[in-house]
């Protein structure tokens, strides 16, 4: 056990070296238990948001429920993001009408250069732009590009970072539309 030392008037403790490691352990159960989420996974609810997008509708994942969803996180000078936004332009508009909704989530973005993008791009499909960053953080997205694919009963079935293409975009996506 640890004893009292006297210096000049103070004291501290000096601990032993099995009790330095159980204070060690007890600290390092304490962080990673305080810092630790549960990770989302592969048939898990899609967490919910509320967010307004370039035409000031707002958007609510809770209101897609029964419709196919595609979450794409990119930024303005993402070459993936530039190359495969035509092919989620055109998917876009062949399936709109089934229940399809993509909705691009661009991160910490200027206004300005978002706009520039949605129109070079001439994007028909909801861009949201997440400031604070939540939207990301409660789908845990570190990294852009990233899709991800929920299914219509609200459930996260897939996530893919990079580029995505139309075979891709149809075998993850294309049984929930007729």
């Amino acid at each position: 056990m640890g004893s009292f030392e006297g210096e000049r008037g103070s004291w501290r403790l000096v601990a032993g070296p099995a009790w330095r490691l159980l204070g060690i352990a007890l600290l390092l159960l304490l962080v990673g238990a305080c810092g630790q989420e549960r990770k989302l996974q592969l048939g898990d609810p899609a967490p919910d948001f509320s967010a307004v997008d370039q035409h000031g509708n707002r958007i609510s994942m809770a209101e897609l429920a029964g419709r196919p969803v595609v979450l794409r996180f990119w930024s303005v000078d993402c070459k993936y993001c530039r190359a495969d936004t035509p092919v989620f332009n055109d998917y876009y508009r062949r399936y709109q009408d089934q229940g399809l909704m993509i909705i691009y989530v661009s991160r910490n973005e200027d206004q300005a250069m978002v706009q520039r993008f949605i129109a070079d791009l001439e994007i028909e499909f909801p861009v949201i732009i997440d400031r604070d960053g939540l939207i990301a953080e409660k789908y845990r997205v570190k990294l852009d590009p990233q899709a991800i694919f929920i299914d219509p009963q609200n459930r996260l079935t897939a996530a893919v970072l990079g580029g995505v293409g139309e075979a891709e975009l149809e075998r993850l996506i294309g049984g929930y539309l007729q």
